[in-house]
């Protein structure tokens, strides 16, 4: 007898809500196996791809590329017996999971309500939601989706979402919930002509039957959609929104204070030029940024303040005996900030080749949420866009952040002389209620000077 088993979105990180649909790397009818990724997710984090916790044949996709899903929901639901006869009255797929027995695989409900989430996050408590599904004991859904020729499900998640694109100027996914879509397609109805009067812009099956009633509204909606205005309307979700919610929470609870800096680091470039060509730098990509990272280490000795946290809750100052460096990167899906953990214990070349890993899974968007966690204190390079300095905003929890410009050549003061040098340009901004004046000052110059004449370093 078929066996259906529906996978619930899970919690891929602390506090995690909601995560929107990227790509399903499967289809209705594909043969799964355990820990076979099968779709990739974005959440206020990053980009994630989630791994089927069983092994069998997908039967059915619940969500749409594009579409926003709570945690707990059910996002695909496969058939993990699919050599066994139909019955005549197959339970529903919520009703598998039901019967008290669990594997303890990702997403299964397990004894007291809690699931099973992605190794490295622990259970979470708490029922699994579950979105209603109509007719849920009638045979008629369960023998479309197992007939073994199975061609009526191979086009259920093809032509809703790829054949309308050129319809939609920016790659725009209507919002709908798979039964909605399912109604749509069997009226003949476009998702993209629609306007969704739900939350969020969600179509409901009343604007469906409404466009079907009123012909001439689906026309009305496409010149609006299309009305010559030269816009583009982009939903503010993963990334972008986590980034904005966060600055905003940042800049109007943490009292900022912005100091610069303009530093001669003609040294610094020389020692690296030196350092290139040394055999144990072999094939390192040692950039300003790894003797920046560098500098911050070495003066947050000096001035601890930098990097503690202001605890508002338990009412205390947390300072931190260790530096996990958060590195701003600008990727495709936004700005992300991941973490070179005990950076304090790396040498010059540990932070190069880190810095350089770092950024390369940032770009390809292959972050985890983990790496992006418990920062203590954050450097922004701007200078890699030719931006001489800015006013950076802090990364929540964190006590500092420091801006590197781009270095330039330019006219400097040498012994009374006027020379070209290698100059840069710094930015600190930091917490006012953490640091004072007098140690965010002293912790500016401590980076500066360690920049400007790397010898110093000797000293700390």
């Amino acid at each position: 007898m078929p066996q259906y088993k529906q996978f619930p979105l899970p919690d891929t990180a602390e506090g995690l809500t909601e995560a929107e649909i990227l790509t399903w790397h499967v289809k209705p009818g594909d043969t799964v196996t355990v820990n076979q990724i099968i779709v990739e997710i974005e959440t206020a984090k990053a980009a994630v791809e989630l791994p089927c916790p069983w092994a069998g044949v997908v039967t059915e996709l619940l969500a749409e590329p594009g579409q926003t899903v709570e945690v707990g929901v059910p996002i695909i639901t496969i058939d993990t017996d699919p050599g066994g006869a139909a019955a005549p009255a197959a339970p529903a797929p919520v009703a598998a999971e039901a019967n008290g027995t669990s594997s303890g695989k990702i997403g299964e409900e397990m004894p007291g309500g809690r699931i099973a989430t992605l190794v490295g996050y622990g259970p979470k408590s708490g029922t699994a939601k579950r979105r209603a599904r109509k007719d849920s004991g009638a045979p008629a859904p369960a023998a479309a989706v197992v007939a073994p020729p199975a061609p009526a499900p191979v086009p259920v998640a093809a032509p809703v979402v790829q054949a309308p694109a050129p319809v939609a100027p920016g790659g725009y996914v209507p919002l709908a919930k798979p039964p909605v879509r399912k109604l749509a397609k069997d009226l003949g109805v476009d998702l993209h002509a629609l306007t969704g009067s739900g939350p969020n812009g969600v179509i409901t099956r009343e604007d469906v039957e409404t466009a079907v009633s009123t012909p001439a509204a689906p026309a009305a909606a496409v010149s609006s959609v299309d009305n010559g205005t030269r816009e583009r309307r982009v939903p503010i979700k993963g990334v972008r929104k986590a980034t904005a919610q966060a600055m905003v929470d940042s800049a109007f609870t943490a009292p900022h204070v912005t100091e610069f800096l303009t530093v001669d680091v003609t040294p610094m470039m020389e020692l690296r030029a030196r350092l290139k060509n040394a055999p144990e730098f072999r094939g390192v990509k040692l950039t300003p940024l790894a003797f920046c990272a560098k500098a911050i280490i070495l003066a947050a000795r000096r001035t601890p303040d930098v990097n503690a946290t202001w605890d508002a809750a338990a009412n205390e100052i947390v300072y931190k005996d260790y530096v996990h460096l958060g590195i701003a990167a600008a990727t495709p899906r936004g700005l992300v900030v991941p973490k070179v953990r005990d950076a304090d214990r790396m040498s010059l070349k540990e932070l190069a080749v880190a810095l350089d890993e770092l950024a390369t899974v940032a770009r390809d968007g292959k972050t985890s949420p983990a790496d992006m966690m418990n920062g203590t204190i954050t450097i922004t390079n701007v200078g890699v866009f030719g931006v001489d300095t800015g006013t950076p905003i802090l990364n929540p929890g964190e006590s500092a952040i420091l801006a590197l410009g781009a270095i330039r050549d330019m006219p400097w003061v040498v012994d009374g002389e006027i020379k070209i040098r290698k100059i840069c340009q710094l930015a600190l901004s930091f917490d006012h209620r953490v640091v004072d004046g007098q140690q965010g000052s002293q912790f500016l110059a401590d980076v500066g000077a360690l920049l400007a004449e790397p010898g110093i370093a000797m000293t700390y």
